[in-house]
C-alpha cells in the first residue's frame, strides 16, 4: 500500500513524494517548507521524531571553529593496519580528549569513516570536519570527553569498502570485510591500548554519505558493539536491501540513531531518509532513541556535516 509522507506530519512540500515499502520513492516537484520545526540552540538538542526540518547552525556557532588546520592543543595519533581480508593497508587517526594524559578516566569511543577528512584540511578531500576543535570545545564547555578513531577511506576502493551490498554500477560489496576489520582488528587494538569504555552504550559510529550507509549497517549488524549511530546524508538509495535488512533487524531499546539530511541534497535523499525514519519508527523507536531531521538549504558536503557533528555527539551521549 502506498503511503504519502504528508500522513507523517512532514513539510507540506514533501506531500508529492510517495513510495511502496521496499520500493524507490517517487517525488514530483520536491520542495521543503520554509518554516523550521525546531532549532538546535546553545548545546541543547530537541527530541524530534519523525523527520522534521531544522535550521543550520548559526554563524556565531560556526565562528567558534578555525578556518583550517588541526586544533593547536591536540595531537592526532596515526597508526597503519592491514585489512587482511582485502590485502590493503589502512591508516587510522586517533583523537584523545584534552585531559586524557592528566587522568585515569575511561572514555567513550566514536569510530568514524573517511578519516582523512576529520582533523586536518591538508589531508581532506573537500574540507575537514573540525572534529578535534569541536570536541575540544565540548570538553571545555560541557565536560563531554570522547576518543575518536578515524579510519581512512580506501581511495578508489571507497565505494566498495563502504558497500554492504553489491551494486550493478559500482561492483562488488566489501562492506562486510571492512566492518570486520573495524570490529576484529581496530576496536580490540583501541580497547587494549587506550582507556576506553568498551560496552555498546559507550561505543558510537558516525559517517556520511556511503559512510552513513555503513554506519546504519554496522549499528544493525552489531547492536551489541555499536549502541549509537550518527548517520549523516545516508546513501539509502544505494540498495533496497537496506530496508529489508532494517525490517529484519532486532534493535535494543537503549540504542540510539541520529539521522540528518540536507534539504538541497537531491530529490532522492530526503524521501529515502523519510522512508527509513518511518521504518525505524514502525519498529518501535521513539524520540528517546531516534532523532531525525532535514536541514533546509544544506547540501551534500563537509561543511554541512561539520555543522551537524556537535549536535549529533551531544544527543547521542546525553544522559
Amino acid at each position: 500500500m502506498k503511503k504519502s509522507v504528508l500522513n507523517h506530519n512532514l513539510p507540506l512540500g514533501l506531500s508529492n513524494c510517495t513510495y511502496q515499502r521496499r520500493a524507490m520513492p517517487i517525488c514530483k516537484g520536491l520542495r521543503l517548507a520554509a518554516a523550521a520545526f525546531f532549532m538546535f540552540v546553545g548545546g541543547a538538542s530537541a527530541d524530534v521524531t519523525p523527520l522534521s526540518v531544522s535550521q543550520s547552525a548559526s554563524e556565531s556557532e560556526a565562528s567558534d571553529l578555525p578556518a583550517s588546520g588541526k586544533a593547536s592543543s591536540t595531537a592526532i595519533i596515526e597508526k597503519t593496519f592491514t585489512i587482511e581480508s582485502l590485502g590493503r593497508e589502512r591508516k587510522v587517526r586517533i583523537y584523545l580528549p584534552p585531559n586524557y594524559q592528566q587522568s585515569q578516566t575511561r572514555y567513550p569511543v566514536i569510530y568514524m569513516h573517511d578519516g582523512q577528512n576529520l582533523f586536518d584540511d591538508k589531508t581532506s578531500y573537500a574540507g575537514e570536519w573540525h572534529v578535534d576543535e569541536t570536541l575540544n570545545k565540548l570538553s571545555a564547555l560541557h565536560n563531554l570527553n570522547v576518543i575518536v578513531v578515524g579510519i581512512d577511506n580506501g581511495g578508489e576502493h571507497r565505494m566498495n569498502e563502504l558497500s554492504p551490498w553489491p551494486h550493478k554500477r559500482f561492483g562488488n560489496a566489501e562492506g562486510a570485510q571492512y566492518l570486520a576489520f573495524i570490529t576484529n582488528t581496530v576496536k580490540p587494538y583501541i580497547d587494549n591500548t587506550y582507556r576506553t569504555l568498551t560496552d555498546a552504550q559507550n561505543t558510537a559510529m558516525i559517517g556520511s554519505s556511503m559512510g552513513g550507509l555503513m554506519t546504519h549497517y554496522a549499528a544493525l549488524k552489531h547492536p551489541d558493539i555499536f549502541g549509537k549511530a550518527g548517520i549523516f546524508s545516508p546513501s539509502y538509495w544505494f540498495s533496497k536491501d537496506v530496508f529489508t535488512f532494517t525490517d529484519d533487524a532486532v534493535i535494543p531499546n537503549e540504542n540510539r540513531f541520529f539521522i540528518t539530511v540536507g534539504g538541497k541534497e537531491g530529490e532522492s535523499m530526503v524521501p529515502y531518509a523519510i522512508r527509513m525514519t518511518e521504518e525505524l519508527t514502525d519498529k518501535g523507536l521513539t524520540k528517546a532513541n531516534l532523532f531525525s531531521h532535514v536541514v533546509e538549504n544544506q547540501e551534500h558536503n563537509e561543511a554541512f556535516w561539520t555543522d551537524e557533528f556537535e549536535q549529533a555527539v551531544v544527543w547521542l551521549f546525553k544522559r
